[in-house]
């Protein structure tokens, strides 16, 4: 991730053209280390003309501080520091904003009141530095009056953020320096007496620099020699000195999703990235955090589903493991009825205390002498219903097993297209549908203090082909289910994975013959929702509904067909994302 100095210079600039002057309506905390503030922009100075949310995340995970579209889900009780903000901000104007050095830190600056109602300033600074990210609310003397992370000397004996004490940046990091306007001369010494490669050079030398920036100077530098390294860096932050910044989103080729971004260019990933260009900083952090931040509430939300699947998919395959080895052993059965046979045969041959015996064997057709092992204790005839008795337990054993493993391999196969469907899931009513599912298949006594819920209708993903056709996709088992048998008409066509688990996926035609095109990407979008290796060709099958069939008692989403035909696409994200129509 890149929110270095540089970008953080970036997001200054732009607060600078959207943000000055204007009021602050509400402050509101709808996270422990989240503030928002809801602005309203000076007509007179940008032209914006509705109120907008300006972020400050001090999140370990996700820092930053720019402008958001997203909403939050408010505490009933608003927490101390918001209250604090609340009493000091509510009615007062953005009057500054600047970066504090080359560093992480944003400073506000506010035009208030004090208690008395004369004018005053205060100040928010905003740190995002990984793990020690903070928003610091200062007076007008820049003494601390509140944190939403105070820091007290059993936590740090460097420095302190408490209430009273006069606020100081953190401290430098020894031996660094501002890259910008940084020296030729010094630069090419300090690099030509350095021993390291020259990524390593510039962020044991320079403060604020990420390691992507970092590889990107080395890498448009091209091993063209030192001259050519201190040319790219020096071009680079003389954009930033200047104020000229690109808001840059990277995204996986293969995939789509997004990988890195940036205040400038980024070509070191070559053809495996599709760079992206966004108008404003704050759609390029809000599109990017936005996406990480849904999948971290999600993946915390879904805790508890993926523990209760994981131990079941444990007990599976432990099950599964031990039942095939008594299958194995079954499978010697035939040995003991034969040996019970021999023994009959030559029962006259035997008597009471032999402990073995080579008995002629005529079963092949010819004489073969056959050694036999018998229990001295037991007469021939006991010997022999000795055998018997275990060639019969191990032809039942045998056929139980049979049944049992094809049960717990059809158990461990629903829950893997359960895990499938974690994948997939959106937001809080795909978790929740799954859950009720596993309430329904049984799971209720492994799901603590969980009661099924009043079911809601299920929305499954929604895509447009380049033909104008709508296709269906489910994103669990519970809304296959509702795509294949409520939503579909029996002349639609319905395609799903060769395989392996994956969404059931309708193209609706009313009987219709789409053309090629929208087979294909109706394919597509099957093989991408599933557990479908990426960058290979995969089978996905064809069929109409009508030969679609839920055999009775199945586990949900289960289904046989007939009558299909299979199609060999590509799993294709991107295509995917921009068939799809959002309600």
């Amino acid at each position: 991730m890149a929110f270095d100095a540089g970008f953080v210079a970036a997001v200054v600039d732009e607060l600078n053209r959207t943000a000055l002057n204007a009021r602050i309506e509400k402050v509101n905390q709808p996270d422990k280390d989240a503030i928002v503030l809801q602005i309203h922009p000076d007509r007179a100075q940008v032209d914006v003309k509705e109120s907008q949310k300006l972020l400050f995340d001090a999140g370990s995970n996700n820092p930053r501080i720019g402008f958001t579209k997203a909403t939050f889900e408010n505490p009933k009780t608003a927490p101390m520091f918001c209250m604090l903000l609340r009493k000091h901000l509510n009615g007062a104007r953005i009057a500054a904003v600047r970066q504090l050095g080359f560093e992480r830190a944003v400073e506000v600056e506010i035009d208030s009141h004090d208690d008395l109602g004369f004018p005053c300033k205060k100040y928010l600074v905003s740190e995002t530095m990984g793990k020690c990210s903070n928003l610091i609310f200062l007076n007008q003397d820049h003494i601390i009056a509140g944190a939403l992370k105070l820091v007290d000397f059993s936590t740090s004996q460097k420095r302190q953020i408490l209430p009273g004490i006069r606020y100081e940046l953190p401290p430098l990091q020894s031996g660094k320096v501002t890259p910008l306007g940084a020296d030729r001369e010094k630069f090419l010494s300090d690099l030509a007496a350095f021993a390291g490669t020259g990524e390593k050079f510039i962020m044991s030398h320079y403060l604020g620099i990420s390691p992507l920036v970092a590889r990107e100077i080395v890498f448009r530098a091209g091993g063209r020699g030192n001259e050519a390294l201190w040319e790219e860096f020096n071009r680079i932050y003389e954009n930033v000195r200047t104020g000229v910044f690109e808001p840059v989103l990277l995204r996986d080729a293969a995939t789509n999703a997004p990988t890195e971004y940036s205040f400038t260019r980024i070509t070191q990933y070559g053809d495996t990235v599709k760079t992206e260009i966004r108008e404003h900083f704050s759609d390029l952090t809000d599109e990017f955090f936005g996406e990480r931040t849904r999948l971290e509430h999600l993946n915390q939300r879904s805790s508890d589903i993926f523990r209760l699947l994981t131990n079941a998919e444990n007990r599976l395959t432990k099950k599964i493991r031990l039942q095939t080895e008594d299958l194995a052993a079954c499978a010697e059965k035939d040995k003991w009825k034969d040996a019970g046979d021999l023994i009959t045969a030559n029962m006259y041959l035997l008597k009471k205390g032999m402990e073995k015996a080579t008995l002629p064997d005529w079963s092949t057709g010819e004489e073969v002498m056959t050694e036999v092992a018998l229990d001295s204790r037991l007469t021939p005839a006991q010997n022999a219903q000795k055998y018997y008795k275990k060639y019969n337990k191990a032809k039942s054993a045998e056929n139980a097993l049979t049944e049992q493993l094809a049960l717990a391999e059809e158990e461990l196969n629903y829950i893997h297209t359960v895990f499938d469907s974690l994948t997939r899931a959106e937001c809080e009513a795909d978790l929740e549908e799954i859950r009720r599912e596993l309430y329904l298949s049984g799971y209720a006594s492994k799901m603590k203090n969980y009661r099924a819920a009043k079911p809601t209708v299920p929305k499954p993903m929604t895509f447009r082909t380049s033909g104008g056709y709508t296709v269906l996709c489910g994103k669990n088992n519970s809304q296959n289910e509702y795509v294949t048998h409520k939503l579909a008409g029996k002349g639609d066509l319905w395609f799903h994975i060769h395989g392996v688990p994956g969404s059931h996926t309708v193209l609706l035609c009313d009987g219709g013959e789409p053309s090629e095109t929208d087979y294909t990407e109706a394919a597509v979008i099957a093989a991408t929702y599933s557990k479908a290796p990426r960058g290979q060709k995969v089978a996905v099958d064809y069929t109409r509904v009508r030969n679609v069939r839920k055999p009775p008692a199945s586990k949900p989403g289960f289904v046989t067909y007939s009558t299909n035909f299979s199609a060999y696409v590509t799993a294709d994200e991107a295509l995917c994302q921009r068939l799809r129509t959002r309600s």
